[in-house]
């Protein structure tokens, strides 16, 4: 349906929900079920899936198990791996956005240029690539791994050979005869570097710090096993029910007893040790952190990889790039024809951030210049009737993203009802005090975990060294936290009654 704008008219709905991911196609969802069907998915590229869409390089696949990496309320059967790749995950969002009827309601290739919060209409107004529109509500569901991170390398633009970001693999350049350099050594390169280093001619792993490699436990799920799933739902679920309890009861040693985990350190090194006989690269790839203080990666095939002679490690960080030479910051000097960055996201600094304007008029970006701050993970002060799926302090160290995801959509659909109850033309600003005291208690507990105690520096911490990104808890604890919406940490905003002679929204108070 139509709604004003000013002497302009544009598509007015309920929601607006930014991203087809996780995320997004999970509130799609939700809402549906909410009642609520007058919503849009905007998405900026020409097909769903999110970051599984994005990320397509050798070896792309997920660290968690398939039955726990999968929405609760759309549970598959089929999965052929206990650890899917990418393709397979792709296909299962395709599924779910099929299956729950989403495609009606999804605007592909509509990429989020700005937002503005109309404080006289109490709505959003949407600007994107493909028009304009208006929502009373605005849900970002654009995820921290969507919008690569390439460092800013002094004579990158000298570079005469090919470059490009894990998540945006050129497919139709061939590596195989090529030197190539690998920058990094996180999640996507310890998959990258397996593939790659059995065509190319000579591979170049730059490592500024080594990550802590466990063996993955991957295996092909028989035929039995599907039919098992298929017939009797419910094997399906008690699976998932005790991969999630395995992960719950770990988390206490990530979280309250970092100490605890030196058993979990020396499985590790008996992982690395099998492969790498060489006691010089061997004390190269040795953490001296605690396991846990950067994400532990998991893989069988990282350090057979590592040790074949076309692969050198430079235990350095990549410091210059002269012509086709790149220099470490210790001084090594390596000649390459590719360099390929597995450089990570940004993720404490959500390039979203600087597209949305709140009722003051600052951008979220200038609201967090100096942290990120939400509600329960999900609402920012100054901003009313936006919140966003996986935000501040909602990642996990040890478990699957999907069950912090549904917690959230919990609260989002409360949230709604809870303008539904209140009813007309109506808003929720998340007040600042209770922001703060969220954000106070999150921090707290942080302080004792192993992501602030493991003496590492990782892509969990903010340019001021706080931890914006991690739950420092069980997922049983969010969700709890997350379950509904307490009125009493929002102000309830109204349009002006007619009689008010003032044009200024009211603001009720509510709760104590």
């Amino acid at each position: 349906m139509a709604g004003r704008q000013g002497e302009h008219e544009h598509e007015h709905v309920r929601v607006a929900v930014i991203g087809s991911g996780f995320g997004g196609l999970g509130a799609a969802v939700r809402l549906r079920r909410e009642g609520v069907t007058d919503f849009v998915v905007l998405e900026r590229a020409g097909s769903v899936g999110g970051t599984w869409r994005d990320n397509s390089y050798p070896g792309c696949a997920c660290d968690v198990p398939s039955h726990l990496y999968s929405f609760s309320f759309a549970p598959n059967p089929e999965w052929p791996r206990t650890f899917s790749g990418q393709e397979h995950i792709r296909a299962y969002l395709e599924h779910v956005a099929d299956t729950f009827g989403l495609r009606p309601h999804i605007r592909l290739d509509s990429e989020v240029k700005h937002m503005r919060w109309d404080a006289e209409r109490l709505h959003w107004e949407v600007e994107t690539s493909s028009g304009t529109l208006t929502a009373d509500v605005v849900v970002s569901a654009t995820g921290p791994l969507s919008d690569p991170k390439i460092p800013d390398i002094k004579g990158i633009d000298t570079f005469e050979g090919k470059v490009f970001h894990s998540a945006q693999w050129d497919h139709d350049y061939d590596l195989r005869g090529k030197r190539v350099a690998m920058i990094g050594t996180g999640a996507s390169a310890i998959q990258i570097v397996p593939e790659i280093q059995k065509e190319v001619r000579r591979l170049t792993l730059f490592q500024r710090t080594p990550p802590w490699v466990l063996p993955r436990a991957d295996r092909a799920i028989s035929g039995a096993e599907r039919w098992l799933h298929r017939q009797l739902p419910f094997t399906s679920k008690a699976r998932r029910g005790l991969l999630w309890g395995i992960r719950e009861l770990q988390v206490q040693a990530f979280t309250k007893r970092p100490n605890e985990l030196g058993m979990i350190e020396a499985l590790a090194k008996r992982n690395m040790y099998r492969a790498i006989k060489d006691p010089v690269l061997r004390e190269k790839l040795t953490p001296t952190y605690r396991i846990g203080c950067k994400r532990i990666l998991l893989s069988n095939t990282y350090y057979p990889a590592l040790a074949q002679p076309n692969v050198d490690l430079v235990d350095s960080g990549l410091a210059e790039i002269r012509g086709n030479t790149l220099v470490a910051a210790d001084g090594t000097e390596t000649e390459v024809d590719a360099i390929v960055f597995g450089t990570g996201f940004h993720v404490t600094d959500m390039p979203i951030a600087d597209r949305v304007r709140g009722a003051d008029g600052r951008t979220l970006a200038e609201s967090w210049q100096d942290g990120m701050k939400s509600l329960r993970g999900a609402t920012a002060a100054g901003f009313p009737n936006w919140m966003t799926i996986i935000g501040p302090n909602t990642g996990l160290g040890n478990s699957s993203m999907i069950l912090m995801i549904e917690s959230q959509l919990n609260y989002m659909a409360d949230y709604v009802r809870q303008l539904n109850t209140l009813g007309g033309r109506v808003a929720l600003a998340a007040r600042p005090s209770a922001v703060n005291a969220w954000n106070r208690r999150v921090q707290d507990r942080m302080k004792r975990t192993v992501w602030n105690t493991g003496g590492c520096t990782s892509w969990y911490l903010d340019d001021n060294g706080v931890n914006t990104t991690v739950w420092p808890g069980t997922t049983t604890e969010f969700r709890s936290a997350t379950r509904r919406v307490d009125l009493a940490e929002y102000e309830v905003v109204r349009l002006p009654k007619p009689a008010d002679t003032e044009s200024k929204p009211r603001t009720e108070k509510v709760g104590a």
